[in-house]
C-alpha cells in the first residue's frame, strides 16, 4: 500500500481550490451562488474526530501489546489495514471538497459587507479548515499503522507485534 504524499494532496486542494475560485466567480455573474451548507463544516469535523479517534485508539492498543501488558488487545492487521485505507480515501476526498469550499470561500471574501454572504463564507473557510483537520488525521493514523522498516523498498501498512 503506498502512502499518502502530502505534496500530491496540497497540490490537489490548490488545484481543486483555484478552479472553485473561478468557477465561483464565473457563476455569480451569471446568477446568485448556490449556498455553503451550515452541515458541511460539521460533517468534515467529525470524520477528522473519528480518525484521530481511532489512530489514538490503535496507538495504544500497539503500545500496550509492545510493553507485553496482561490485559493488552492486540491489532488484528486487517483492522488497522482497513482504517489505512478509510484515512486514505478521506484524505484525498477532504483534499478535493477543502479545495473547493476554500475557492468558494476566497471568492466571498470579497462580498463581507453582505450578512448572508459573510455568513457562506465563515462556512466555506470553517470546511477548508476541518477538510485540513481530515488530511493531517489520516497522515497521523497511516503513521501510527505503519510497520517498522524491514529492509523492504516497498511501504507496507498493518499492525506491528
Amino acid at each position: 500500500m503506498r502512502q499518502l504524499r502530502i505534496g500530491v494532496l496540497a497540490g490537489l486542494l490548490v488545484t481543486v481550490g483555484v478552479l472553485a475560485w473561478g468557477g465561483a466567480r464565473l457563476w455569480d455573474s451569471l446568477g446568485t451562488l448556490p449556498s455553503v451548507p451550515a452541515g458541511a463544516p460539521i460533517v468534515l469535523a467529525v470524520i477528522a474526530v473519528i480518525l484521530v479517534a481511532t489512530a489514538l485508539s490503535i496507538r495504544s492498543r500497539l503500545r500496550a501489546q509492545r510493553e507485553r501488558r496482561p490485559e493488552a488487545k492486540g491489532v488484528d492487521p486487517l483492522v488497522a489495514a482497513r482504517a489505512v485505507v478509510f484515512g486514505q480515501a478521506a484524505a484525498l476526498v477532504a483534499a478535493l471538497v477543502a479545495g473547493m469550499y476554500g475557492g468558494t470561500g476566497v471568492f466571498l471574501l470579497t462580498q463581507l459587507s453582505i450578512p448572508a454572504r459573510r455568513d457562506q463564507a465563515i462556512y466555506a473557510l470553517a470546511s477548508l479548515a476541518a477538510g485540513i483537520a481530515i488530511i493531517a488525521a489520516a497522515v497521523f493514523l497511516e503513521r501510527v499503522c505503519k510497520l517498522p522498516d524491514d529492509g523492504d523498498d516497498d511501504d507496507h501498512t498493518g499492525a506491528s507485534a
